[in-house]
């Protein structure tokens, strides 16, 4: 059988597939900002805490990174309800990232901290800065000037991610595919469209990555 492509059909529903396209960016940038938060919490916490905080830092990053995110969203969304816990789809999505974000992130992170070398420590005491100083001028830009390659990677994973949300019936990108194609039946179309789109946002976000390890951290981070 014969089909006949037809991408003029979808183009009026380019603006509301754009729009989509903007919530998935959304998602992945709030749950990537709560990942940091938790990340590099969690990456001190291990390096310095004692041997029972370092273990229960452990258990949460062997749990979410050993399980498959769908499910994680999954015990949030319909599990949690019976505990008297009701998140809206939106809600749940993203806390599901955050906390599957904060454990990859936590280890590396925790694998920037220790780069950092005792020398750089050392010099930031003899020069008399405080605890809070050596943080913020030696070790949070030595961190991320070794983590941007990977942290710029995990972003680029987490933003297509976000095409999981759809099966909860938040309506990102892929999930506003699936009401296009649930009217006008072009799966190839909107599909392969969406898929330029998703090539678009992350190519967009690889080099506003680069830029900012570049010249803010000098970090080199490659763009594709």
């Amino acid at each position: 059988m014969h089909y006949a492509l037809h991408y003029s059909q979808i183009t009026s529903y380019l603006p509301y597939l754009i729009g989509g396209a903007l919530l998935s960016l959304e998602l992945s940038v709030l749950a990537f900002a709560g990942g940091m938060v938790i990340g590099f919490a969690l990456a001190i916490a291990r390096n310095e805490g004692g041997p029972i905080l370092s273990r229960l830092v452990r258990a949460y990053v062997i749990f979410f990174t050993n399980t498959p995110q769908l499910v994680q969203i999954y015990v949030i969304f319909f599990g949690l309800p019976d505990l008297g816990v009701v998140f809206s789809p939106f809600a749940a999505v993203l806390i599901g990232m955050t906390l599957n974000a904060g454990a990859y992130l936590t280890e590396i992170l925790r694998a920037g901290l220790a780069s950092v070398h005792q020398e750089e420590l050392d010099a930031a005491e003899t020069l008399g800065m405080s605890r809070l100083q050596s943080l913020r001028y030696v070790i949070v830009p030595h961190v991320f000037r070794v983590a941007m390659p990977p942290l710029s990677n995990q972003y680029i994973l987490m933003t297509l991610g976000t095409s999981m949300a759809a099966v909860f019936g938040v309506e990102e990108l892929t999930g506003r595919a699936f009401n296009v194609n649930s009217t006008t039946f072009r799966s190839i179309e909107i599909f392969t469209t969406i898929a330029g789109l998703y090539v678009v946002i992350t190519f967009m976000a690889t080099i506003l990555l680069a830029v900012v390890g570049r010249y803010v951290f000098r970090a080199r981070v490659r763009v594709l």
